[in-house]
């Protein structure tokens, strides 16, 4: 039976999750597994990867290759690289101290990596925060000064205009108000 290392769908359209599993290489994509060895979350930035290394490894000793993806994951988790380390020391080449020390300090230098790339996509959001905030108080401030503008101009058409057409408007608004009342009046006379 030849075991692969791959992901297994999870989630839901459009917003995918995965599981990392050694499976059959027979089985479907998401159908039986052997072990779930993690999780990998493609979805957040940088992408979240969770996995059980040892267990790992220990898979790749037995023999399963992963697929191309799946590498991807397992290189950048560090899992690779220990599954070579530990054959320098089968081989004598290296002592498990010596192995164990190599990795501590790459995931040392793989944790900084990461670290300084959050760090840089929280100061580019927080940047975008600001620049978008500065553009919108300088369209609010035009709209201000547009909307004040076109009040000025709306007074001094209003002055101009108001001594011949306010008394027009109140002769006319008086003329009404008279009309109904002398109707009223004319059915009470009538009565």
């Amino acid at each position: 039976m030849s075991v692969k290392i791959r992901l297994q769908r999870h989630g839901k359209k459009q917003k995918p999750f995965y599981w990392i599993v050694a499976a059959d290489a027979r089985s479907k994509r998401d159908g039986r597994y052997l072990e779930k060895l993690g999780t990998y979350n493609p979805n957040t930035n940088p992408a979240t990867i969770e996995l059980n290394l040892d267990q790992a490894v220990q898979w790749l000793h037995n023999g399963a290759q992963p697929t191309d993806t799946a590498k991807a994951i397992l290189s950048y988790k560090g899992a690779l690289l220990k599954h070579h380390l530990d054959g320098g020391v089968r081989k004598g080449a290296l002592t498990q101290e010596q192995a164990d020390a190599k990795l501590a300090k790459w995931l040392e230098e793989k944790a900084g990596k990461v670290d300084s790339k959050k760090e840089g996509l929280t100061k580019a959001q927080e940047a975008a925060k600001a620049k978008a905030l500065k553009a919108e108080k300088e369209a609010n401030e035009k709209r201000i000064a547009a909307a004040v503008e076109a009040a000025k101009v709306e007074e001094e058409v209003a002055v101009e205009e108001t001594p011949e057409v306010a008394v027009e408007e109140t002769v006319a608004e008086v003329a009404t108000e008279e009309t109904p009342a002398t109707e009223e009046t004319n059915k009470e006379t009538e009565a």
